[in-house]
């Protein structure tokens, strides 16, 4: 299964063009499902994305959607989990792991920071995936873009995809 992950998207607040390139890579590659992890701001975003796959979206801090502050989704033998990352004091590894571990899933998705970041630790004999897919349109010191999760089973795949 192909799911595209993104966020940070800012849509209407910090910028007026909705995220061309990031289209253009989902009719692309038809992805099956698309995680955004908040800060989408607006509606309209979120139906646009709607029109390539289904979504399944958290709030942000800029967010005044009526959206989750986090979910959790089974694909095949994977659970994973999305938040935004708002919420913690620090958006570091051991937090992120933990708080992974406490919602029971293999990988957990999360924003904010508007750059990209991906690694696997382990923890109490438990393998955890993070995932920040970075921004499409508001990147923080780090290229535009955004990430393909793949799911066969239980294997999970990276794949950063950078506009430039």
């Amino acid at each position: 299964m192909l799911i595209a992950v993104t966020g940070d998207t800012h849509y209407g607040d910090k910028t007026k063009n909705l995220p061309s390139l990031l289209f253009e890579h989902l009719e692309d590659k038809k992805p099956d499902l698309i995680l955004h992890t908040g800060d989408v701001t607006s509606h309209e975003l979120l139906e646009g994305l709607e029109d390539f796959a289904p979504v399944v979206a958290v709030r942000g801090n800029a967010d005044h959607l009526s959206l989750p502050e986090e979910q959790v989704v089974d694909v095949e033998d994977v659970r994973i989990g999305i938040l935004h990352g708002h919420q913690f004091f620090s958006l570091n590894a051991q937090f992120l792991t933990l708080k992974a571990l406490d919602m029971g899933v293999n990988v957990l998705v999360f924003g904010h920071t508007h750059r990209f970041y991906h690694d696997t630790y382990s923890i109490h004999g438990e393998r955890v995936i993070l995932l920040n897919p970075g921004s499409p349109t508001f990147p923080r010191m780090d290229s535009p873009g955004f990430a393909f999760l793949e799911v066969d089973g239980g294997s999970v795949r990276v794949r950063r995809i950078r506009f430039w």
